[in-house]
């Protein structure tokens, strides 16, 4: 297959472009970041004034003037409202919530105007995507748009370009405006599907030896269900075997500790590893167990909660 020069200069451009454009989670559109070309209709446009125009001269038709000059009238006042959509307009980037490897992560943009008059036909996308979010911005007030876009590795990542454009009001004319946010996304590793179960529970200094959690993934030290016992605390697989509710007795799983070890994780690669550490984390915190999290060079003391299952899949990508 040939390659083709002019998409190779073209995306050389582009990076060069995009590298004078600063990170920023807040942009003010002014007349220095908006652009504005003639799209294909503009051009047919174009060619048909300049039709009527020669048409007109050759055979003196003052209504072919007439009807001439009214479209450039138009044309031309369409430019600068199509200029004036996104000339003034605020955009503002809300900070992405964490996500996993190959999950949808929505980026939610505020729009806001100043302008005593709607904004009509504005579409942010990423720019090359081809997928657009269309929204019209109100009077003195605002938008919001959510744009989704697929993560492909683990860790601090910086969300892509945006582009923001409109052809309001006539579609002849392209006016569009790039930005860079500078908020990045935390992406945690993709969670294992079929995670073997959860290790054994270790017992505390001066605890007994059983352990939590068996080989099945299933608990020692249940009790009947009493009335104010958290749901999280409910064995449903034990409840439907035995067609009656039963609990975890916590003060049995007080002397046990849930340790989360990498190197109990399997003779793995390093990312297939952390995918199963990651459905560890999300299958105990599931079912309410306090857990440890160990990693090369790093531990995390057993708790429990969501804030600690966010310090463990934090540490997970990050590792």
């Amino acid at each position: 297959m040939i390659p083709n020069p002019f998409a190779s200069l073209r995306a050389r451009y582009q990076r060069w472009w995009q590298l004078r454009i600063h990170f920023t989670d807040t942009t003010f559109l002014t007349q220095r970041n908006v652009y504005i070309l003639p799209t294909a209709p503009g051009f047919m446009l174009a060619a048909t004034l300049l039709v009527l125009l020669v048409a007109s001269i050759n055979y003196q038709l003052n209504l072919g003037y007439l009807l001439t000059f009214l479209l450039a009238g138009c044309a031309v006042v369409g430019v600068h409202v199509g200029h004036a959509t996104l000339r003034g307009l605020n955009m503002h980037l809300i900070a992405p919530e964490p996500q996993y490897i190959g999950a949808n992560a929505l980026i939610s943009i505020q729009l806001s105007s100043t302008r005593k008059t709607t904004r009509h036909g504005i579409g942010l996308g990423l720019l090359g995507s081809g997928h657009w979010a269309w929204t019209d911005v109100p009077a003195l007030g605002s938008s919001k748009v959510q744009i989704a876009f697929s993560p492909t590795e683990r860790g601090l990542q910086r969300l892509p370009t945006i582009t923001a454009e409109t052809r309001f009001p006539l579609g002849t004319f392209r006016v569009w405006t790039y930005w860079r946010p500078a908020a990045q996304l935390l992406v945690y590793p993709r969670p294992e599907a079929h995670p073997p179960p959860l290790p054994p529970g270790q017992p505390r200094a001066g605890g007994s030896s059983h352990s939590v959690v068996q080989a099945t993934g299933e608990f020692d030290g249940v009790r009947a269900y009493r009335r104010g016992d958290p749901l999280k605390l409910v064995v449903w697989k034990k409840a439907a075997k035995a067609d009656e509710l039963v609990s975890r007795d916590s003060q049995q799983a007080q002397r046990h500790e849930l340790w989360l070890d990498y190197a109990q994780a399997g003779a793995l690669g390093l990312e297939a590893k952390l995918s199963r550490l990651c459905a560890w984390v999300l299958l105990a915190d599931q079912h309410g167990l306090d857990y440890g999290l160990r990693l090369p060079g790093l531990e995390i003391p057993p708790s429990a909660g969501e804030a600690h299952k966010r310090r463990c899949l934090e540490a997970l990508a990050l590792c």
